[in-house]
């Protein structure tokens, strides 16, 4: 049985319950590095996963003899091979935080599970300290966002639309080995940019426009993060305190991090330069990186939590003045035991685009 399967049995033993249901893909992919449509069964005597036909050949061929998993097609299955599962167990858990109420009752009636429990987002948090494997994916992301980023500065011109380079951002990862988008690409310029998760416009760059760039890359299932602020021909007076006071903060947070350093002490300490100069900040001030692009820790003064070694997260400070312009500064970070590694290195001095 490969160790995150054996983990998670250990995991649940410790928790009193005897069985689980996985259905979230992510959390079946971590486990068992199958990418198919299908439930994990986690049983008292074997781990299971239940697939379409379509998907046997694939799932078969990403398994190995260690990895300790029966996969069996549904559609070769009767009603009462699914009761039989969990009948010795007196509770089975599932995936809370993924499973609507509907599918909760299904799931309940199929396996005729007698109490079926919330196993608090163990997967999940298990996630937040990466591998050497799952580093090394990031680190591919980001090198590979740093090398967007070189291009796409070059390619802006006045009187671009921001879908256009959106759809730049897009074609240059597709074509130099990334699996595609982590999220949806943020282009947002001049007024625009006020809006911190504003959509991609037919608005077209204009002399003087503050331009917002937000992208990130997957590869091999893992995801990048970084956000620059750059400008068209000049940096406009207006914005360079601002601009100033959010780079100058991402940097002091990021110098104290390091394994056992306190989230909300880090996020207030950024809170309260901010506030000094009459600005809050509006969204949490960053977010785990992996498998998802927003993913356990969430950075907040909200969360009195400790950084560790090896979390991978995104810090992200932003200022936004409604109607006028919004500046963020973004790098997806690699937590150590005495301080950090930035996956990304693309400047964040002031960029201007001529």
């Amino acid at each position: 049985m490969n160790i995150r399967l054996r983990w998670l049995r250990d995991k649940l033993n410790a928790l009193n319950i005897q069985g689980m249901i996985v259905s979230n893909p992510l959390s079946i992919k971590y486990l068992t590095n199958i990418d198919a449509e299908g439930e994990l069964l986690i049983t008292r005597k074997e781990n299971v996963f239940i697939t379409d036909g379509r998907y046997i050949e694939e799932v078969n061929t990403s398994l190995t003899i260690d990895d300790g998993v029966v996969v069996y097609d549904r559609r070769n299955m009767m009603k009462e091979d699914y009761e039989n599962y969990f009948i010795f167990c007196e509770t089975v858990g599932f995936e809370e935080g993924y499973v609507t109420f509907e599918k909760y009752k299904y799931m309940k009636q199929l396996y005729r599970v007698n109490d079926l429990v919330e196993t608090e987002h163990i997967i999940e948090k298990q996630r937040v300290i990466k591998d050497d494997d799952e580093i090394k994916n990031i680190k591919k992301a980001c090198e590979l966002t740093d090398k967007c980023f070189s291009h796409i500065i070059r390619y802006i011109k006045k009187g671009m639309t921001e879908k256009q380079i959106a759809n730049e951002i897009e074609r240059y990862f597709k074509q130099n080995g990334a699996d595609g988008l982590a999220f949806d690409t943020i282009v947002a310029s001049g007024e625009n940019s006020s809006k911190p998760h504003s959509s991609v416009t037919n608005r077209r760059i204009m002399p003087g426009d503050v331009i917002l760039l937000d992208f990130g890359c997957k590869y091999n299932g893992y995801c990048s993060d970084m956000t620059r602020t750059v400008f068209m021909n000049k940096v406009p007076e207006r914005v360079k305190q601002v601009y100033d006071l959010v780079l100058r903060n991402q940097e002091n947070f990021i110098k104290e991090v390091k394994e056992n350093a306190n989230i909300k002490t880090l996020t207030k300490m950024i809170e309260n330069d901010f506030r000094i100069y009459e600005y809050d900040l509006i969204h949490a001030l960053g977010h785990g990186v992996g498998m998802e692009v927003h993913e356990l820790p969430f950075l907040s003064s909200k969360k009195d939590n400790m950084l560790k070694e090896n979390m991978v997260i995104a810090v992200e400070p932003g200022i936004y003045i409604p109607g006028k312009f919004g500046v963020r500064i973004e790098d997806t970070i690699l937590v150590t035991k005495n301080g950090c590694i930035k996956l990304n290195n693309s400047e964040k001095n002031y960029i201007i685009i001529s």
